[in-house]
């Protein structure tokens, strides 16, 4: 029955798309509603400052998976082709992901929603279970997606078919001998919001008067499409906030569903639990609706690099804690190595440390001095526990912020000529990290990324120009 080894335990990682790390219950949002995650975060550990490797769908996910930068990878922006058929496109053809470890290890694999990395249609090496979603995103009901290559309409709300489908796999795995690793993708928060939502999730906020979410003056970077609305974001505000808050809820409630599932089978304490988003997202917050393509120049404020984070396994990773410590979705690989028992990834040179001393009890206070990076195509981010440094290739504009004093970031000290020293040194900082992991083949210093969408992919000697991106689009994306 699947794995009842604690110390081999199962895995499920539950990926929601464009979840803002504000948007938790447990995370101190006392408008939104999510008890099965704060459940989740109760019984395990809530990692409070947790970064994705770029503010943008498909390059964070493509890092989260390999544990390597965009600039080694070649994924810069969001996938706007390639999906699927005679046309569709590997964009991590030849790249090695952890489950690829984990499929080398005995694990079965499975994968229920959104892939957003092309070919969508085409199960990766090792995947006994394989329903991912045809492009990346779109209407929450009646989606098409892709049972193992074959294409299926899949009637009724997105979010409940995944959590059936989670389910199924989850029964079918527990007749098995062999440990199991789940990816659950929810396309959820992600747009559309208004009208896309069931009325019980939505009734959830009549009246909410959405305090997490203050509507800022329109930040001077953020696009407006023809509809007078944001880019990314919808023309009617409450009703978006109203669908996206909907959007979470819905989602917790299938995840509280899918750990149910979890409990019956008897394999809780077997099943290491980790939960997370691509990137985070701005529901208004600095006056933008997007993420890091939701302005132009790309951002990467906190809000849209941070994503909520939570990991549980009851036995092993003791329960009701929060740990503070700057941690990196490049780690996830190597901690999740680690507390499997299983060989440290050596091929390549990738970022990523461990932390699974945190999962194991430590409050990582001990941890060395922590550097998060960031990359969205020739955006270029250093965050440490006081600063942060962002550096816009070739021509900036450039920003630097004293986190002790200004939490928010809300004045750049880049120009602050009592900061000089301070940005000199971070800046040094920046270029090391990068010339020491960049593939000078897909390195994103030089590309034209405008938030528009990868339209091919990088490949090792092919040069940039194999890298192509429109103008700054005037109409919601789904990236």
């Amino acid at each position: 029955m699947a794995s009842h080894d604690p110390g081999r335990p199962n895995v499920l990682l539950i990926l929601s798309d464009d979840q803002g790390p504000w948007a938790l219950g447990c995370a101190g949002n006392d408008d939104i509603r999510t008890p099965a995650l704060d459940a989740l975060a109760a019984s395990g550990v809530r990692l409070s400052r947790f970064f994705c490797a770029s503010p943008v769908c498909s390059p964070a996910r493509a890092s989260l998976f390999t544990g390597e930068i965009p600039s080694q990878h070649g994924v810069h922006d969001w996938i706007s082709r390639g999906h699927v058929g005679d046309d569709g496109t590997d964009f991590l053809a030849g790249r090695r992901l952890f489950t690829d470890d984990l499929h080398d290890a005995g694990y079965r694999l499975g994968l229920v929603g959104k892939w957003h990395l092309g070919a969508n249609d085409r199960p990766r090496p090792g995947f006994v279970r394989w329903l991912a979603h045809e492009s990346g995103g779109g209407p929450y009901l009646d989606t098409v997606l892709y049972d193992g290559g074959e294409r299926v309409e899949a009637p009724g709300y997105l979010t409940d078919v995944l959590t059936d489908e989670a389910c199924a796999f989850l029964s079918g795995e527990a007749e098995r001998e062999e440990p199991f690793y789940l990816s659950l993708h929810y396309t959820a928060p992600h747009t559309p919001w208004k009208g896309q939502h069931p009325e019980a999730f939505e009734a959830l906020y009549d009246g909410c008067a959405f305090d997490s979410c203050p509507q800022e003056p329109p930040h001077p970077w953020q696009p407006v499409g023809p509809d007078g609305a944001p880019v990314g974001g919808e023309p009617d505000v409450r009703a978006a906030l109203t669908g996206y808050f909907a959007a979470v809820s819905a989602m917790d409630a299938g995840i509280g569903r899918v750990l149910s599932r979890l409990a019956e089978l008897g394999l809780t304490e077997s099943t290491l639990v980790v939960f997370t988003s691509d990137n985070g997202f701005n529901c208004g917050h600095h006056g933008i609706w997007g993420k890091g393509n939701g302005t132009f120049p790309q951002n990467v404020y906190d809000s849209s690099v941070m994503v909520p984070a939570i990991v549980s396994q009851p036995g092993r990773v003791p329960g009701g804690r929060v740990c503070e410590a700057l941690l990196s979705a490049y780690d996830l690989r190597p901690t999740l190595l680690e507390h499997l028992g299983l060989p440290a990834a050596t091929a390549g040179a990738r970022p990523g440390r461990s932390f699974a001393d945190v999962l194991g009890g430590s409050p990582g206070e001990d941890r060395a001095r922590v550097v998060v990076f960031d990359e969205y195509g020739p955006v270029r981010m250093i965050r440490t526990e006081a600063w942060k440094y962002v550096h816009r290739h070739p021509y900036g504009p450039h920003e630097l912020y004293d986190l002790v004093a200004d939490p928010g970031e809300r004045r750049n000290l880049a120009d602050a000529p009592e900061a000089a020293s301070a940005r000199a040194g971070l800046a040094a900082e920046l270029d090391a990290w990068f010339a020491r992991y960049v593939d000078p083949a897909a390195d994103g210093r030089g590309l034209p990324v405008s938030g528009s969408g990868q339209t091919a992919p990088l490949r090792p000697g092919s040069g940039l120009g194999a890298f192509e991106a429109a103008p700054f689009p005037t109409v919601p994306r789904y990236g």
